[in-house]
């Protein structure tokens, strides 16, 4: 991949997760962000990402996107920290959002040339293998039965499956206590496969959002969620004196950045994206002003696996 730096800039905004929870589709989990974490009195800005230009790819899905002008990104839009889209003003914010970002800086497009497009967990494969997507950026986990579908570069991140339950829950403190407890999560995790195992017991609720589970413990219908611990925390900052994280991740599960199983160019450009980001210190500041904010303390992430 050629790259020429320029002076420009994509303009980025300091992380806005004062907006509302999501509703409508996107489902609500209850209180509004708050955008700093619990003691913190101004929330890090989030660095700014040079856009490369005369950016050369022999990669069919690159050559789709220069012609058509503009990314297409899939991501998730209920997540706080994560990514999540305001409703009110469709703004795109968390983590993950900014990993797209950054990447797509580096190959050449600006913030403006990306179209967001929201896919839930049980579509992912369907939608980054028809092409609906160029790639794809939202807690997915890297795993062998995925790779028969699509590629991925990275990891960027390691996170746990864990269990999220309301503030005053004694009884569960880990996955070994969730013996006829009814458990939520949505279709498609690996977490969801994780707690379905005979050895813990529990009851499983199958839902299309993270967001509509975690209404549902809010509301007593269920006795705990489970996914990746970064989700977890992200609505438990943001339901403070509701909810909480149990701290006890019980699997392994590395983020990657899905895309075309065949596209190994973009791959490998992805890849040089996510290490140069990380050398360069803009993943740090990018993670301190997002998932950071949720009390997540930050981590060297997982070096990248190239297969």
């Amino acid at each position: 991949m050629m790259l020429r730096k320029t002076a420009a800039a994509a303009a980025v905004a300091v992380l806005a997760l004062t907006a509302t929870a999501c509703g409508g589709k996107e489902g609500s989990a209850g209180d509004k962000p708050s955008g700093v974490q619990p003691g913190a009195t101004n929330a890090p800005a989030l660095p700014q990402y040079i856009v490369a230009t005369d950016v050369k790819l022999d990669s069919p899905t690159f050559k789709k996107a220069k012609e058509r002008g503009k990314l297409v990104i899939g991501a998730k839009a209920d997540q706080p920290y994560l990514g999540f889209e305001d409703q009110s003003t469709k703004e795109r914010s968390g983590f993950d959002i900014e990993i797209a970002k950054m990447v797509a800086a580096d190959l050449g497009f600006t913030v403006g040339q990306i179209e967001w497009k929201t896919v839930d967990s049980a579509t992912r494969e369907t939608a980054i293998s028809s092409g609906q997507v160029d790639y794809y950026v939202g807690t997915y986990t890297i795993n062998d039965k995925r790779k028969a579908q699509v590629g991925f570069a990275g990891p960027y991140y390691q996170a746990g499956a864990d269990l999220l339950v309301r503030k005053d829950e004694t009884a569960i403190t880990g996955p070994d206590t969730l013996k006829g407890k009814k458990v939520c999560s949505i279709k498609g995790s690996t977490p969801l496969q994780e707690i379905k195992k005979p050895q813990y017991g529990a009851e499983t609720s199958e839902l299309g959002k993270y967001s509509d589970c975690v209404q549902q413990l809010l509301t007593k219908q269920v006795d705990a969620v489970t996914t990746d611990d970064s989700v977890l925390k992200g609505y438990a900052a943001q339901n403070p004196g509701k909810l909480k994280v149990v701290g006890k991740p019980f699997t392994k599960e590395p983020y990657g950045v899905g895309l075309n199983k065949d596209d190994k160019v973009l791959r490998e450009a992805i890849n040089k994206s996510l290490e140069g980001r990380v050398k360069d210190g803009t993943y740090k500041k990018a993670y301190e002003a997002t998932l950071g904010l949720s009390g997540s303390a930050y981590a060297e992430p997982p070096a990248v696996v190239r297969y």
